[in-house]
């Protein structure tokens, strides 16, 4: 690979990872700072709105950080990409400029009133506020999303006389089959985050016996949503974009899968270390068959290997790409036992006062950025060696003017800029965690009833 393209592609891939540590924990806690909301109104329990008032600044404090790390992303589609602006921005300018009017402004304006305007708006006005700004932070996922659909499946478009590519319908665009599982595959994985950093946190005040009222509601809370989303995340977002990969990229299911070899009643793996110089799969630990069954519903299907497929179409990057879907798919999976282990003890009454367990939530809390990552990269490197699926190569959207020293240099400098940026966020978050959710009598009182 050419040297500026592998930095190009590496820079992008920097930025976009560290951003989306951000973007998914802020969209999943959009959701539980309704939940929350909706459970003060209805139980009348003041704790649930602690909760979200707590969780809001942490959400806010993420925000905050996001958009300063994604607002870089855009311009490198100018800087280290401009031959695919070139060429498609007639087509995704569309999405990403609507999640900029649409989305980025409905979001942080109603986030502003939802930590700073209680005591004028009132219960309902607030509660209102908090359903705004989730609409606004899941719009805005479905915008970039829908950029990210067309670019893995394109549809709506037309190829213009000189070679451009021309949007020919909006909603071709913005309803891309590929979209309908590609968004709440996404988005309730940013759920998962969230109710594993709410259940996480819980789990650390009970264990070291620190607002506990508090605590136990934040425990119950993620714990019921954490594995409702995390079973949700297999099935059926999870089968279904599956699908969407074997019937419309069938060389990257064989590369996720480390087939190397078209089979009838082919074996899903659990282990392995594909070797794709002698075109195997060393040391696997397979299931015999099952591969075949959950991609077409039959135990003796064929399923293509990549010996069906011309080597300059396998993804690039195999070996990291078989990884990441592996490290996605294992940790989903711990996910769903976990979580459903610590659902039957909290329905039995036993969750709250068993420290093994407490601690297995507050160790979990950091794993599902590792799987929303890894599923990213998932989706990225299987996608490879394609720009836009079966449009452009990626070799040729970057940047030809752009060296691998200016490259190496920028990222350099993002490198050390967006490591600031996460030990501030680390100082902001580590601050409110010790200052924990504190008692809204006082302000209750202040505000009116509307």
């Amino acid at each position: 690979m050419d040297t500026a393209l592998g930095l190009h592609r590496f820079h992008f891939a920097f930025t976009l990872t560290f951003h989306y540590l951000f973007a998914q924990l802020t969209m999943g806690l959009a959701l539980l700072l309704v939940i929350f909301k909706t459970l003060a109104r209805k139980t009348g329990d003041t704790t649930y709105d602690d909760a979200a008032k707590f969780w809001g600044k942490i959400f806010g404090i993420g925000f905050a950080i996001g958009v300063v790390t994604g607002i870089p992303m855009e311009f490198q589609f100018g800087t280290n990409w401009s031959r695919f602006s070139e060429a498609a921005g007639g087509v995704i300018g569309h999405t990403l400029a609507m999640e900029g009017v649409y989305a980025f402004f409905l979001e942080s304006t109603f986030i502003g009133l939802f930590l700073y305007g209680e005591k004028f708006l009132g219960r309902t006005g607030h509660y209102v506020t908090a359903i705004l700004v989730w609409l606004g932070s899941w719009l805005s996922g479905y915008f970039i999303l829908a950029t990210g659909a067309w670019m893995q499946h394109p549809t709506g478009y037309r190829l213009g006389p000189d070679g451009q590519i021309v949007l020919d319908s909006i909603w071709g665009l913005l309803l891309n089959p590929w979209l309908f599982w590609m968004y709440p595959h996404n988005m309730i994985g940013t759920v998962v985050t969230g109710s594993f950093v709410v259940a996480g946190v819980g789990a650390f005040y009970l264990l070291m016996k620190q607002h506990e009222e508090h605590a136990r509601r934040f425990v119950k809370v993620g714990v019921t949503v954490g594995f409702i989303a995390s079973v949700l995340m297999l099935f059926p977002t999870g089968d279904g974009q599956g699908k969407m990969v074997a019937n419309h990229q069938p060389v990257t299911l064989a590369a996720m899968e480390g087939l190397f070899e078209t089979q009838e009643g082919a074996p899903i793996v659990i282990l392995g270390q594909p070797d794709v110089e002698k075109k195997r799969l060393d040391n696997p630990l397979t299931v015999p068959r099952m591969l075949s069954f959950l991609t077409y519903r039959r135990w003796s299907a064929e399923v293509k290997g990549l010996d069906a497929y011309p080597h300059d179409v396998w993804p690039d990057e195999l070996p990291l790409l078989f990884y990441a879907f592996h490290i996605m798919l294992g940790l989903g999976t711990i996910f769903i036992a976990a979580y459903g282990a610590a659902f039957f003890l909290l329905r039995k009454g036993r969750l709250l006062e068993l420290k093994p367990a407490l601690w297995i939530l507050m160790l979990l809390t950091p794993f599902p950025f590792v799987a929303n990552t890894a599923g990213w990269m998932t989706a990225e490197l299987g996608r490879q060696p394609w720009l836009i699926y079966g449009l452009m190569r990626t070799s040729a959207g970057s940047s030809s003017y752009v060296s691998s020293g200016n490259t190496m240099f920028t990222l350099l400098g993002f490198m050390g800029m967006y490591t600031l940026l996460g030990i501030l966020f680390l100082f902001l978050v580590r601050r409110e965690v010790e200052h924990g959710p504190g008692s809204r009598q006082e302000e209750t009182a202040e505000a009116p009833e509307k």
